[in-house]
């Protein structure tokens, strides 16, 4: 039942808002009016993931309430009809006051409650960051501005009422804006799925005081965010000018002009500090080549060579972009979990997390350009120790059968077998053993891309900068170690039982007790926890296709 009560509201220095009256013939009128109106709305109820209010247990009532502020359904109706087109934000906004009984969320009787000024702080914080006011309700910062920055803030009973529904259709517009994505995941072969969120109770939980509900975006989003702030400053002082190519590296100790100059484009990005403009190669700009190294996935030699000269060369207009391009990209991330597996594929490196802090990392090989690793998610079920490799169709075809043809060894020398027949084609294994391509060990996280994380025997490919050799399936640097960590609860998989598991003539299936998830992610650009901003080669060219969307009209 739609209940009036008899209030009388004030604000400091405000005039009365006057008393609500009810009457027995008033009560009647608001229960038809409310039987009416709830009979439209299941009536006209669509099949979503949005329920009406209807369906909703109220969870506000004349006991519980903490002011009583309330609405009526007409002004309600009134200002959905005219203010808000979109039949989704109407929804809410009906399905969110009615789970309170049209009781008032950011206004009490003393004036505008701690929630409405925490959310507008965050509304503000938001529109700045993105630099565009027009997203947002422009009245609505007009009564914000004469609620909270005039001395003396006046409101009649319809501003605020009008107020307090504008405050809600904006705390939906602030979700859209923070969780919107301005390009298709699916589109970029991103096939992680997105969080998915409920407007309504993200609304009641901040009001409920949990105000972490408004920071989804991750800490990777706005750490990078800030970076690109902080470039888009050295953008409009003019950016940096490139230094010249060098034929000889320059070391430490040495004195050459390019020194002078290095220092002068590290200080400008603030990877440098103090005020040396001298051309020897001191100590201090030794460690920030190093650490310049490390943040382009260089080898950290600590000297100075044209590959590092061409990395700082790239224009800061580039940096902004490829930043721009990678925070779409947070969007796209999904709730993080306690323990899980990140492998991102430009920086040729697995990531293990526990208890959400980082645990360990190690170097991978991921998929040549022509075989590319895709960008997925998925759950580790599986430790498989001394595999055998079933070889893909499409390797048979074109790689082992012209071997086969050429030599009549081939599957001797190579310790395959064949086991049958499929589509015309011999279905080929490698036994388990020292040479399988697959190595001692592999992790299964079944999945429709056939893609998985396995040992290998070619060790030597760790070492080089660009790892790109695989067929797309994630060689692990150092899989025993992963082994360990996964079967960590289980005290009966000592090193030495691992040691000897990868060392059998029959392949050993280990589930997991507590699956972990897996994300195989694709970011070019990342800042870590010590602040370092970070940027990769585009090996997929992921970014191009991407920037080709995002700045079409620049």
């Amino acid at each position: 039942m739609l209940i009036f009560f008899t209030v009388q509201a004030r604000f400091p220095g405000m005039p009365a808002l006057g008393y609500l009256y009810i009457s027995k013939v008033m009560k009647q009128l608001s229960l038809v009016i409310t039987i009416l109106f709830l009979f439209s709305c299941a009536a006209g109820k669509k099949k979503d993931s949005e329920a009406s209010y209807a369906a909703r247990d109220t969870s506000i009532t004349t006991a519980s309430r903490y002011t009583a502020l309330t609405m009526d359904t007409t002004s309600l109706e009134r200002f959905l009809s005219i203010e808000v087109g979109n039949p989704n934000d109407a929804r809410r906004i009906r399905d969110f006051y009615g789970n309170r009984n049209y009781q008032f969320a950011w206004f009490d009787e003393q004036g505008l409650t701690e929630q409405g000024e925490a959310f507008w702080n965050l509304h503000q914080m938001l529109a700045q960051k993105i630099g565009d006011t027009s997203a947002f309700d422009r009245e609505l910062q007009k009564n914000m501005a004469a609620l909270l920055d005039d001395e003396t803030p006046s409101l009649s009973r319809f501003d605020m009422r009008k107020t307090e529904l504008r405050l809600t259709s904006e705390f939906f517009r602030y979700l859209q804006i923070l969780f919107k994505t301005r390009i298709r995941p699916e589109d970029m072969q991103w096939y992680i799925p997105r969080r998915k969120i409920d407007p309504v109770s993200i609304l009641d939980s901040f009001l409920a005081g949990n105000h972490p509900e408004l920071k989804p975006l991750n800490k990777f989003y706005y750490r990078l965010l800030d970076k690109m702030t902080q470039y888009a400053g050295i953008a409009k002082k003019g950016g940096w000018s490139p230094i010249p190519s060098i034929k000889t590296a320059l070391k430490p100790g040495s004195s050459d002009p390019i020194v002078a100059l290095v220092k002068r484009r590290l200080e400008i990005t603030g990877d440098l500090s103090g005020q040396d403009t001298g051309p020897v190669f001191t100590e201090s700009l030794r460690a920030a080549v190093t650490r310049m190294q490390r943040s382009y996935g260089m080898n950290e030699t600590g000297i100075i060579d044209d590959k590092l000269i061409r990395q700082l060369n790239v224009p800061v207009e580039r940096r902004i972009e490829t930043m721009d391009i990678n925070l779409e990209r947070t969007r796209w991330l999904p709730e993080e979990g306690p323990d899980l597996l990140v492998a991102n594929i430009p920086e040729f490196r697995l990531h293990v997390f526990e208890n959400d802090r980082p645990a360990f990392a190690m170097p991978v090989v991921v998929g040549k350009a022509a075989h590319k690793t895709v960008i997925f998610s998925d759950t580790l079920q599986y430790v498989v120790f001394s595999p055998y490799w079933n070889v893909p169709p499409s390797i048979v075809r074109n790689e082992m059968l012209p071997a086969m043809k050429r030599d009549k060894s081939y599957l001797h020398r190579n310790n395959l077998e064949i086991t049958g027949n499929s589509n015309g084609l011999p279905v080929i294994r490698q036994l388990p053993g020292k040479d399988n391509s697959l190595g001692r060990v592999k992790f299964l996280f079944p999945n429709r891309f056939n893609i998985y994380f396995h040992d290998t025997p070619s060790k030597s490919l760790f070492e080089k900068e660009n790892r790109a050799f695989s067929h797309g399936c994630v060689r692990l640097g150092d899989p025993i170690r992963l082994a360990a960590w996964l079967l960590r609860d289980d005290k009966t998989w000592t090193h030495a039982k691992i040691l000897a598991a990868m060392d059998q003539k029959k392949e050993k299936w280990v589930k997991l007790d507590h699956p972990i998830p897996v994300f195989i992610v694709y970011f070019t650009a990342w800042v870590t926890k010590d602040g370092l901003l970070n940027f990769r080669d585009d090996i997929y060219a992921h970014d191009k296709r991407m920037a080709q969307h995002l700045f079409a009209n620049r």
